[in-house]
């Protein structure tokens, strides 16, 4: 059964991967751009939901953002390892669910150094509203109270630091984090302490590698979304290993 569930997850994370490269074509603009409407050689955008939904790659010369490939490959062994960890348990619909727009965030963020909110809010609000419907089916309300309250502990660490330096820190981090602490917050406070503790560590030894081997200044802007998300995906994997 987990080999089968693996696999599953696995096609569906290549099959979500594949319409990633269109959104994140079109969100990776500045703050004050509105959203790409051509792909990068001027040719309309258009399809299911005003373009946002459709295949990965431009019909007309196939040039959108990231490719489809790295993008359908990361999804889809990431929606595999969190099946292997978490096995058949109800919460693992909800990580599937949340991982493709994880990895949408990653691209954005890293391309043009901002999570949007048209993204992080909604997580949030969906892991939220989809873990606390798996709690009322298996009874464990008390469980859902405590993802909610990570939420809360994890987006008041991420505005805690942003306070404190928000040259380096975002609004949007700190957005991400309610979202990455209602996740973690299902598998315990050792899981909350463990995935936002790894994903600053995480950006912290990357950031200080690139001082280190001249790639970027002191002063530099670097994108944390990506490796906050890593660290939160880690937490669910031992939450979800240590669960099952």
């Amino acid at each position: 059964m987990p080999v089968t569930l693996m696999v599953l997850a696995a096609a569906y994370g290549a099959a979500a991967g594949l319409l990633i490269p269109r959104p994140a074509h079109r969100m990776a603009v500045e703050p004050e751009e509105e959203w790409r409407a051509a792909c990068p050689r001027g040719h309309a955008i258009t399809g299911v939901a005003r373009g946002w939904l459709g295949p990965g790659r431009c019909p007309d010369c196939g040039a959108y953002g990231p490719g489809v490939l790295p993008t359908a490959t990361v999804t889809a062994l990431v929606c595999a390892a969190l099946a292997a960890a978490t096995g058949a348990r109800p919460e693992l619909a909800v990580w599937l669910v949340m991982a493709p727009v994880a990895v949408l965030l990653t691209a954005v963020d890293w391309r043009v150094r901002r999570l949007p909110d048209e993204l992080t809010l909604p997580l949030a609000a969906v892991a939220a509203g989809l873990l606390g419907l798996v709690g009322w089916l298996t009874g464990e309300g008390g469980v859902w109270r405590r993802a909610l309250l990570g939420g809360l502990v994890l987006g008041a660490f991420y505005l805690l630091l942003y306070v404190i330096n928000p040259a380096g820190i975002g609004e949007g981090d700190v957005k991400l984090a309610l979202a990455l602490g209602v996740a973690l917050g299902w598998y315990g406070w050792p899981a909350v302490v463990t995935g936002g503790v790894a994903g600053v560590l995480i950006g912290a030894l990357y950031g200080g590698g690139l001082i280190l081997f001249g790639r970027s200044g002191r002063k530099s802007v670097m994108p944390l979304g990506p490796f906050m998300i890593i660290g939160a995906f880690g937490g669910l994997l031992l939450g979800g290993a240590a669960a099952a």
